[in-house]
């Protein structure tokens, strides 16, 4: 009977060493294929045109996503309702609620190390051969069933775990702070772009103003040299000052729809959805802001999320050297665990004993580890060392934040300023050049007063488009750089309970 077993023993293990063997040649025959063959040239990897054919054909079309955005293209939309668009349909968004939704769940990891774990478990059995006492004597089976509940708690741990809720706490305020500089950094991508495009716009009637001056002086200089008043150089000057103004009205024009994609790209839709934008008054902009600069700056240096999300980073790494000090104390555990056991044996075929009976038990555990490889002291150093860095980015974004207030109030201060000054250059080059024009009609001046004239004019109506743009894209950024730029409603203050 022996001499059977062991040949049986080893039946069994020549076909697990098959299996095994086997099982190791797929896996290195399957691992050959997800390489490139060659360093020398790209190559399409297994799968590669189930990839491409979803792109192709995926849910990513321009018309879903004009309609998930509901752009009417019939409707001209205002800025305020282009921003609305945008914080409702741009991805960034998106993702700004999600990462604060999983710091929100890693609050809830950490507050759980305050509750007891309870687990349930069941096991059943048999065994022939030395096993109990019984079957070591003589030859005999086995067979056993369990079934316990455990419960392990926690009792007290010199602050690590309230270290560690207050560090997830303070991860969540810092991604709801930035859910907030995200959207902030939104509006004024749109702001910014919406502007461009109407600078845009107004570059395009520049343009075409330019070619209508180009085309009077062209016809003016064709009737004086009909009338031998004129050289053929003048007609060919003028000629070619009309060329070049057309080249231009077409260069503008190819600028307005390189706007108009950017601006629908920073709404986060499709950068190809048609939708109409409304135009900005021309009318003189009065200065609306009258804060003092140190007012701006001390608003800035409360309210900023950037700034805010740096002070809470020094608060989580607090946190952190607190969670790292409490790794040097014992922990004292309550454990215990209730259930039920089975034991049945045989001995030489014969009919089964045992019994079963309910276990249980309880007991009180302390845990001090003596030496760890320096883990713990490693661990304490790089949690104040990030401390320290943290501290020194806080001195540092603050002083950044007092220099970008600064530099946006003057930037902001200084376009208010050149305003009545580009309007007076545009109206004194606009009668330069009606005299300039006239009295080349009437014979009296030269083709090259009436091409400085007309020089000068394009240029202030540039000096009035990029004047009036300046305000509004610098009166943006000064109120981003202030923190007041799609600042949220104050919210109810929540007391959190220590657990």
């Amino acid at each position: 009977m022996a001499k059977k077993q062991g040949m049986s023993d080893l039946v069994v293990t020549h076909i697990f060493l098959a299996t095994f063997l086997a099982f190791s040649i797929c896996l290195g025959t399957v691992g050959e294929e997800v390489v490139p063959p060659s360093p020398e040239k790209p190559w399409s990897p297994p799968g590669l045109s189930d990839y491409e054919q979803q792109l192709a054909h995926g849910a990513f079309s321009n018309e879903q996503s004009a309609a998930e955005a509901q752009i009417d293209p019939e409707k001209i939309y205002s800025l305020p309702e282009l921003i609305d668009i945008a914080e409702r349909s741009h991805p960034e968004t998106r993702v700004a609620w999600e990462n604060a939704r999983q710091a929100a769940g890693a609050v809830g990891l950490a507050r759980s190390a305050y509750y007891p774990y309870l687990a349930a478990s069941a096991a059943a059995g048999f065994q022939h051969g030395p096993g109990s006492l019984l079957t070591e004597v003589v030859s005999g089976n086995e067979t056993t069933e369990n079934a316990m509940i455990n419960v392990e708690w926690l009792l007290f741990d010199f602050g690590e775990r309230k270290a560690a809720t207050l560090e997830a706490r303070e991860k969540l305020m810092m991604a709801n702070v930035s859910f907030n500089a995200t959207h902030q950094q939104i509006v004024f991508r749109v702001i910014q772009q919406f502007y461009n495009y109407n600078v845009a716009q107004q570059k395009v009637a520049e343009a075409e103003s330019s070619l209508h001056a180009a085309d009077t002086v062209g016809q003016a200089a064709q009737s004086r040299f009909d009338n031998g008043l004129a050289t053929k150089t003048d007609l060919l000057q003028a000629q070619q000052q009309t060329a070049q103004a057309a080249y231009e009205l077409d260069s503008a024009r190819g600028d307005l729809s390189d706007a108009q994609v950017a601006l629908v790209e920073s709404l986060g839709i499709f950068p190809t959805t048609r939708l109409q934008v409304a135009g900005i008054a021309e009318k003189p902009i009065e200065e609306g802001n009258t804060d003092s600069l140190d007012d701006l700056i001390e608003r800035a240096l409360s309210q900023r999320p950037d700034l805010v999300a740096v002070l809470v980073k020094v608060r989580a790494c607090q946190a952190e050297v607190r969670k790292a000090h409490a790794d040097f104390y014992p922990k004292i555990s309550l454990a215990g665990g209730a259930g039920w056991s089975k034991l049945d044996l045989n001995a030489y075929d014969s009919s089964y004993v045992g019994n079963s009976k309910p276990t249980y038990g309880i007991g009180v555990a302390i845990e001090l580890p003596i030496f760890d490889g320096f883990l713990r002291i490693n661990k304490l150093r790089i949690a104040r060392s990030e401390l320290r860095a943290a501290e020194s980015e806080l001195t540092d974004s603050r002083d950044t934040v007092v220099r970008e207030v600064w530099k946006a109030d003057t930037d902001f201060k200084t376009a208010l300023q050149k305003q009545e000054s580009a309007a007076t250059f545009f109206s004194a080059a606009q009668s330069a050049f009606d005299a300039a024009l006239e009295s080349y009609r009437q014979g009296l001046g030269t083709y090259v007063d009436v091409a400085n004239a007309q020089h000068n004019l394009d240029a202030a109506r540039s000096i009035v488009v990029d004047t009036r743009a300046a305000i509004y894209t610098t009166s943006a950024a000064l109120a981003l750089s202030v923190g007041d730029l799609a600042r949220p409603a104050p919210s109810p203050t929540f007391v959190h309970q220590q657990p």
